[in-house]
């Protein structure tokens, strides 16, 4: 298995490496900074309406529905390049895959083009304040009335819900069979009457976090479904399955470049910055010990970038990724809490020194990813949930 690129392939990096250096410049990247609603400036919509040109959105996806049809490999060296410079692209956001796989022509045809076009953003409504790594006991409700359902319940940390278009929900249809046997999932337009959204204001949110902070969003939310009534072509495949469609769609959402990206960026920012500064006039970079753990964290890093290379592998050559995402899901967090950990241990207390603190290193930025670190093993499913999901599926052990 070949797990190097062609030479088309570093051809795409060279011209994206070009197309960032003449047009993702400074000023776009301070109206992203510390933005409530993501990165929806005038400047940021003009690069997303040049990436769509060039076709650097949607490369992966069907053609049919606005995508490319080219590899993931391809999307993942786009996502790479702009993931150094701290902006997400390539990909068609959350949603679209379980939309593809388990959606109706109809809903195939309207969303997709619409997400990778930038129109249709989804917000995430799956965890609740009784439930979240065992999500299959959610209590949102969706009962069947003639053609519509009617929807109540609540919903946490639905961190895109304040900016975005639709709200990709998981309720509960049926209360009489086994919890994760009566589930279901709806797409839900936000502007929906009853549906109420109010922010949960982060710990990155004051001091903001800078650009490039991993988890650095400002705020999240807590979203309210008071008798929501939708039409029954709001629901995503056949009802009382959305358990098994939510699940295959968050697995085909942890493999690809992010889980890396989030990990590698950490690493490459550090090793940089040893690289390029003395402390006290101190160099870093000729400390054995300090050489040592950064080799260590880029050996590291390495594993994972050849976890996410062999899981695209398998999707691209028209497998089932079953176990690999969650191994995916468990290495790169918790190499990255390793090493903002190290981190600590290098930089000592420079590394507490928040954005707008003085003497802050790169805006704080090492002290805002610490604080970040650990909700990446908590997001999109939990590192002791993917562990069992590796040991029963990929080891073949009984359920504990």
């Amino acid at each position: 298995m070949d797990f190097g690129y062609t030479r088309q392939q570093e051809d795409l990096r060279l011209e994206v490496r070009q197309f960032i250096s003449e047009h993702v410049t400074p000023e776009m990247l301070a109206e992203v900074e510390g933005q409530e609603e993501g990165p929806r400036g005038p400047l940021v919509r003009e690069l997303f309406k040049k990436l769509n040109e060039r076709g650097w959105v949607g490369i992966s996806w069907p053609k049919e529905y606005g995508g490319q049809g080219g590899s993931r490999i391809d999307q993942y060296i786009v996502e790479e390049e702009f993931a150094r410079v701290g902006l997400s692209v390539g990909g068609a956001g959350s949603g679209a895959p379980a939309i593809l796989v388990a959606g109706t022509e109809e809903q195939k045809q309207y969303f997709i083009p619409r997400i990778i076009r930038g129109e249709i953003i989804f917000a995430l409504g799956f965890t609740e304040p009784s439930c979240g790594a065992d999500l299959a006991s959610l209590q949102t409700r969706a009962v069947r009335d003639g053609d519509e359902y009617v929807i109540n319940g609540q919903k946490m940390f639905t961190s895109a819900a304040h900016y975005a278009t639709h709200l990709y929900l998981m309720a509960r249809t049926d209360p009489e069979v086994p919890k994760h046997k009566g589930i279901s999932i709806f797409l839900i337009p936000m502007d929906t009457p009853g549906i109420t959204v109010r922010p949960l204001w982060t710990i990155q949110s004051d001091p903001p976090a800078p650009l490039g902070t991993t988890y650095g969003m400002v705020r999240t939310n807590e979203t309210f479904l008071e008798d929501v009534r939708v039409p029954t072509t709001c629901l995503l495949g056949e009802e009382n399955m959305g358990w098994y469609i939510g699940a295959m769609g968050l697995n085909l959402d942890r493999v690809g470049a992010s889980r890396y990206l989030i990990s590698v960026r950490r690493d490459e920012d550090i090793i940089n910055w040893v690289k390029e500064n003395k402390v006290e006039g101190y160099s870093l970079a000729e400390d054995p010990a300090i050489r040592d753990r950064l080799a260590e964290l880029w050996i590291e890093a390495q594993v994972c970038r050849l976890m996410t290379m062999r899981s695209m592998s398998i999707v691209e050559g028209g497998g089932n990724v079953t176990y690999e995402g969650s191994a995916e899901k468990v290495w790169a967090p918790e190499h990255g809490v390793r090493t903002t950990e190290t981190i600590t241990q290098i930089l000592g207390p420079y590394a507490q020194l928040l954005n707008g603190s003085p003497g802050a290193i790169e805006k704080g930025l090492f002290a805002h990813n610490v604080m970040g670190s650990f909700q990446s093993g908590i997001n999109h499913g939990s590192v002791q949930v993917m562990r069992d999901q590796v040991a029963r599926r990929g080891l073949g052990m009984p359920r504990g």
